[in-house]
């Protein structure tokens, strides 16, 4: 198993003796964050993705060969992650690019996909630069407007007008902050915009600045160490504000941040919950977590990179050749209705986006994610 340190390899206990000279395998490539300060989130998409290929190495492979997981630290750095997609392409035998942790970081990485004729598999992004028409970028989540609307329809219901959008100051958090924008115009409403450097910290001054705007709740598309940050300052100045936040923040990677600030906050999820939600697939994953040497208890990043992993799987057992990036992309795209176990996607050559599941939970005062 090809993997970033032998260290990790050794911990999961996937390394195939003999893997890196493998002729007949199906290769996966992964830029991720696996270190900075979206570490967590990086480390979980991978370790969810891994331990299903284990699952399934540990089978026999997909007709008889083994699945290979190259995952390259981009530490959460767009320039880094378009430079790591140019390498993973110049890797015998990769059948896709998979798992993605931003659209942001995906940008300069699908332009290159495109161009090799390679699947761009389930990034985990449900913003529109991962949702344009293109011939390989699959995803396997809703998108953000179906998020937003869901979001943004409970609490207009409950009367909130003065609704603050908290986003980055880059080109797809601009969209995200369009999104909502083009949602609150058909109520005849307008949001405020609070921006945000990608990897910055918000001191003293920036959160003064957003409290000046009197939310009367707060829409979150960033990620969960300034939404964190956000919930803590609120909670030490005496503040409530109701605030709900997009998938994209990471439920579990928030509540460990936020700690007893989070409870009250809003998170929307695309994959079932898997504190409370009893299907085959939760079960499956978890226990290739555990199998796999993962301790820490399965949260949804974990899940979702599960499920797409177990997706991906069917397109490569379908496509019947291991290095064939061409036939498992056609495989993806023809893949039809697919039940993970409870938890079914649709793929077809009009349709590259596999769900448009969404659920809302609320964080609880114990730390938990309840529906």
């Amino acid at each position: 198993m090809r993997v970033t340190t032998c260290a990790l390899m050794c911990a999961l206990g996937m390394f195939f003796h003999g893997a890196v000279q493998a002729q007949n395998a199906w290769v996966v490539g992964q830029s991720a964050p696996l270190s900075g300060g979206n570490a967590v989130f990086g480390q979980d998409i991978r370790d969810g993705a891994l331990a299903w290929f284990k699952h399934v190495n540990a089978q026999g492979g997909v007709n008889g060969a083994p699945i290979e997981l190259i995952s390259l630290d981009d530490q959460n750095q767009r320039k880094t992650a378009g430079t790591n997609t140019t390498k993973l392409l110049q890797t015998k035998g990769l059948v896709a690019l998979f798992g993605y942790a931003s659209a942001t970081l995906s940008l300069d990485a699908m332009p290159q996909a495109e161009k090799a004729g390679v699947l761009f598999f389930a990034p985990f992004s449900g913003a529109n630069p991962v949702r344009k028409a293109s011939p390989v970028v699959h995803t396997l989540r809703a998108s953000y407007g179906d998020e937003l609307e869901k979001m943004l329809s409970f609490w207009t219901g409950l009367g909130m007008k003065q609704v603050v959008v908290v986003h980055y100051s880059d080109e797809v958090g601009v969209q995200n902050l369009g999104v909502v924008s083009d949602y609150l115009a058909r109520q005849g409403k307008k949001p405020l915009a609070f921006a945000l450097e990608r990897n910055a910290k918000i001191d003293d001054a920036r959160f003064e600045q957003l409290v000046a705007l009197k939310p009367e709740v707060i829409i979150n598309t960033v990620l969960s160490g300034p939404a964190a940050e956000i919930s803590k300052r609120l909670v030490a100045q005496g503040l409530f504000v109701p605030m709900s936040s997009l998938s994209f923040v990471g439920a579990q990677q928030y509540i460990d941040a936020a700690g007893d600030a989070g409870a009250g906050v809003s998170i929307s999820q695309v994959v079932p919950n898997t504190a409370t939600a009893s299907m085959p697939v939760i079960r499956e994953c978890s226990k290739a977590l555990t199998d796999a040497g993962i301790t820490k208890a399965m949260n949804s990043t974990h899940l979702e990179a599960c499920i797409a992993a177990k997706v991906l799987t069917e397109a490569m057992r379908r496509s019947k050749k291991p290095g064939d990036a061409k036939a498992v992309l056609s495989a993806l795209r023809n893949l039809g209705s697919y039940d993970t176990g409870g938890f079914t996607v649709s793929y077809g050559p009009d349709q590259n986006h596999g769900s448009k599941y969404v659920e809302l939970g609320m964080v609880t005062r114990g730390g938990k994610l309840r529906n």
